[in-house]
């Protein structure tokens, strides 16, 4: 959980103050948001795997299967199936926009960054595949304890996480159907 500066410089003061108390323990909300971006965080490595391989960013085949895969392992979790294609198609959404505009860095620059490739069948795909568990798990908690007014608490706890405003439109797509339950 990332907190406010203002929360992390008046620590000091607090504490001097005799004030010991910890932060709350994140919400579902909050736990499920992590795993979104954590989900994110592979964007720019995949998107230099399709750099290096000439592949489009658009992969119809893999993106069905992981939808059907998720609408498959829904149930083990308590989760709707056609919740879990609309929230998985919604985290693969966002994952495009972000690897459509590393491509479109790189392309302005002439290069991709020459930082270490990982395999996209052997390493990341997989990772993504546990990450697709942890989501379902965290998707089913959010569901059976919504927070009041979820758009209203979804947006605000999105705009208080510390990101730049391109990972904030990725996190508000791939949020985009979170609120209403099918």
């Amino acid at each position: 959980m990332r907190l406010p500066l203002t929360a992390l410089l008046l620590t000091p003061v607090l504490l001097a103050q005799g004030c010991t108390s910890t932060p709350a323990p994140p919400t579902s909300l909050e736990r499920l948001l992590n795993s979104v971006e954590q989900r994110l965080d592979v964007a720019e490595a995949v998107a230099l795997t399709k750099w290096d391989s000439g592949q489009p960013v658009q992969a119809s085949e893999r993106e069905q299967q992981v939808v059907a895969n998720a609408r498959t392992h829904a149930l083990r979790f308590g989760v709707d199936g056609q919740r879990a294609a609309a929230f998985f198609t919604d985290q693969i959404e966002a994952n495009k926009l972000l690897q459509y505009s590393a491509l479109s860095r790189w392309h302005a620059a002439g290069s991709a960054p020459a930082t270490p490739r990982i395999d996209l069948a052997t390493q990341l795909r997989p990772q993504l595949d546990q990450l697709q568990k942890v989501l379902l798990s965290q998707l089913a908690e959010l569901d059976r304890n919504p927070p009041a007014h979820c758009d209203a608490v979804l947006a605000q706890t999105i705009e208080q996480r510390e990101t730049s405003p391109q990972r904030t439109l990725a996190v508000i797509r791939a949020t985009a159907h979170l609120c209403s339950p099918q």
